[in-house]
């Protein structure tokens, strides 16, 4: 069965659904999923593309009452909106997730960053959502920091936005099986259904 990659980078607001829900869909549909965190931003800016500009009222508006409604949807905890947004530390925030990933606590990770930032109010990659999220997983923290910010991962982060750019991602989040890719949080179900019809 071709694998499932789930291109995840947090700073994403409709990654909150994803990451509140993700578990749950993976033991209702009995799969593994291979996680690729990577930076959206660079994307975006790489497109001179801005989602949710402030000028644009009436869309951000949109977008928070959106996540809102889906999260009610979902039975996910209710996300007190807006939350902080942009991430000051996304890059940070993502370079952790290689860590995470790497040593086998990504979803964990994600499930509990997205609740401290979107529930919580402490944005993520923030050493107050870092100190939370670490103690929570057991993690010392520092250690963390350290790692994420080591050359080696610096590199995976490089190496796997453009992956994800190469690939034709240009959001978050995305799902792919094989070649095919499946943008935002409610098109996983589409792929889950592809990679088993394939």
């Amino acid at each position: 069965m071709t694998v499932l990659t789930a291109w995840i980078s947090i700073g994403s607001t409709y990654t909150y659904l994803t990451a509140a829900r993700l578990r749950r869909v993976i033991t209702q549909h009995d799969i593994d999923i291979t996680f690729k965190p990577f930076s959206v931003r660079q994307i975006m800016k790489n497109m001179n593309n801005i989602p949710f500009p402030p000028e644009k009222k009436q869309k951000v508006a949109h977008m928070w009452r959106d996540i809102e409604r889906r999260a009610q949807f979902y039975d996910i905890p209710a996300p007190k909106v807006p939350a902080p947004y942009p991430l000051a530390a996304f890059d940070r925030a993502n370079r952790v997730g290689i860590v995470a990933n790497q040593e086998g606590w990504y979803l964990d990770y994600l499930e509990h960053t997205y609740h401290e930032w979107f529930v919580k109010g402490l944005p993520a990659g923030d050493q107050s959502n870092l100190s939370t999220v670490c103690s929570e997983l057991g993690q010392d923290m520092d250690r963390v920091i350290a790692a994420s910010d080591s050359e080696t991962v610096q590199s995976t982060y490089h190496k796997t936005t453009e992956e994800a750019a190469a690939l034709g991602v240009f959001g978050a989040p995305s799902f792919s099986v094989g070649s095919e890719i499946f943008w935002g949080d409610d098109r996983l179900e589409d792929a889950i259904r592809w990679q088993k019809d394939h």
